[in-house]
């Protein structure tokens, strides 16, 4: 049962609050570096909308995801109140004042460095410090999933720990462990230079210590998500889960191999040698293995279900399956675009096929097919999921979910596909502006039309999404019961420790980190002469 109804209500309304405003944000700056726009004012103005909505999207709303769900699960899978329920409001108040603190800066044009902070460029300090709180903030939130699990296995020494929490409880580690890149850059070489104590920084060091946070970020932001693949999905379509080892695996090797991966954003870089690079491209090949099991397993607890319903045939129970329910077709059309964006991450982490899309457009629509569709279309169907267990309200216009969600999708593709494309065909991004009368790059015009297309529809698709919720709170009394996750075709009666416990895999985490990372860093430490001038943006200085 959960209790703490309010904390939870809380962390969700600020969460797609900030992604409402910074979904508008990404559909302004869609429209007015495309050929539908006849630019005419300070490009600016477009940078400081790419840092907040960077900021957003990528720290705030996807940390109050999880730890909004965290608390969910704790309370559901554990079944008994949190502990540390305090706390727990101090770290959403650290979110929520970070937040303001950083944005205040941005919107007046004192920290337009975008949300990577790309030295030498620095902003004015209190964009770092609100990003520091809001850091803060989510790792009270890490040290209470550690809290609340360490004293339910003291109290229960005999029973497995159930799955939903063993994956939140991962996830919350790999955050933990994964924000302390990004933390160090601010805290040892940006903020010095920001408050005025240093005019130089080491830009090269700086980018290695942000991308030991760069890419292992995306797999915070993919564990909710993947907790709902295995936790909610088979529950949700009448099913069960297909094996409850095989996703205790999943979401250790992510615990294990998302970490040192960073570098291969840095093939372009010369402060970092090839031989590194080159170990952090096997690890980002070795990340996929977690996915590849969930997809398998996801599809077989989804025709598990489907037999359950009468479906037969080697392809007839895929008809079968419930598609007029919201959280299959939201697991279904979020698998599609995993694919896809997962078959583009193949390109990025290859060392030579790499150098021809670097930098550019395929590089912006590959993350967004990640992120903006694979994971956010399943903080959605957690949000469906979870909503009448919050309010005591029911959601019943499946017909709009439905709607919101295919929506979701063609947006996302129409969007993303034409990025791809023009990425290819050389489109630098992070630019302001295009000269689309430049015969050179005239004939991207009409796909980047077609993208800004995509931004009008995910628009749209985030407003019924706001109107489902605000129904829903509005809508009739009603009891939803206990909230319950999947169980698993065989229930494990014993689980080996090493996938009931997290002991030796944090230590091969933080080891594989040192072994990938400490070389690098160590020698751009000692290296001399390294630190450039540091360009302040706005008025800061």
């Amino acid at each position: 049962m959960l209790i703490n109804k309010r904390l939870i209500l809380a962390h969700f309304w600020l969460a797609f609050v900030v992604f409402g405003l910074a979904l508008i944000l990404g559909a302004w700056q869609m429209f007015v570096r495309s050929p539908l726009n006849a630019w005419h004012f300070n490009p600016e103005l477009y940078y400081r909308s790419v840092t907040a909505h960077g900021s957003a999207m990528g720290y705030v709303f996807p940390t109050l995801i999880a730890m909004g769900f965290g608390y969910a699960i704790t309370e559901s899978a554990l079944e008994k109140p949190l502990i540390g329920t305090r706390w727990a409001w101090a770290g959403f108040a650290l979110v929520a004042v970070g937040a303001v603190v950083a944005m205040i800066p941005v919107s007046i044009g004192l920290a337009s460095v975008l949300y990577t902070f790309y030295p030498p460029m620095v902003g004015n300090p209190f964009y770092y410090i609100g990003v520091v709180m809001v850091v803060v903030g989510s790792w009270i939130w890490v040290a209470l999933m550690s809290i609340n699990l360490s004293i339910w296995k003291r109290e229960n020494p005999e029973r497995p720990v159930p799955l939903a929490m063993f994956a939140n409880v991962a996830g919350s580690y790999l955050w933990g462990w994964t924000a302390v890149g990004a933390a160090l850059e601010i805290i040892f070489l940006i903020l010095p230079v920001a408050l005025g104590l240093k005019s130089t920084i080491d830009a090269g060091l700086a980018r290695v210590f942000f991308s030991w946070t760069l890419h292992a970020i995306v797999y915070f932001w993919l564990i909710p998500t993947y907790i709902a693949y295995y936790t909610i999905f088979p529950r949700a379509i009448g099913g069960r889960l297909y094996s409850d080892a095989m996703a205790r695996i999943s979401f250790i090797l992510f615990v294990v191999v998302a970490m040192p991966i960073g570098m291969h954003h840095l093939f372009a870089d010369p402060q970092v040698g090839a031989g590194f690079k080159f170990m952090h491209s096997v690890f980002t090949g070795l990340v996929a293995l977690p996915t590849l099991l969930t997809v398998f397993t996801i599809c077989a607890s989804a025709e598990i279900a489907s037999r359950l319903r009468g479906g037969s045939g080697a392809f007839g129970w895929v008809r079968a399956l419930p598609w007029q329910n919201p959280i299959m077709l939201a697991t279904a059309l979020s698998l599609v675009m995993l694919g896809f964006g997962g078959a583009g991450g193949l390109i990025n982490m290859s060392y030579q096929l790499d150098a021809s899309i670097h930098n550019t457009q395929w590089i912006t629509g590959h993350f967004h097919l990640i992120f903006g569709g694979a994971i956010v279309i399943m903080y959605f169907a957690i949000a469906y999921d979870l909503w009448p267990h919050l309010t005591g309200r029911a959601l019943e216009n499946f017909g709009l979910m439905r709607a919101q969600l295919w929506l979701w999708f063609i947006g996302m593709i129409v969007t993303t596909f034409p990025w791809h494309y023009v990425g290819i065909l050389g489109m630098p991004r992070r630019m302001a502006f295009y000269d689309y009368a430049n015969p050179a790059i005239s004939p991207q015009a009409f796909s980047v039309a077609i993208s800004t297309v995509g931004g009008l529809i995910l628009l749209i698709s985030g407003v019924l999404f706001f109107v489902v919720l605000i129904r829903g709170q509005m809508a009739h009394r009603s009891e939803a019961g206990a909230y319950r996750f999947s169980v698993p075709v065989h229930m494990p009666e014993r689980i080996p420790v090493a996938l009931n416990s997290f002991g030796l895999w944090l230590a091969l985490m933080v080891g594989l980190t040192v072994v990938n990372y400490g070389y690098p860093i160590g020698q751009l430490l000692v290296l001399k002469e390294t630190n450039v001038p540091a360009v302040y943006v706005g008025a800061s200085r």
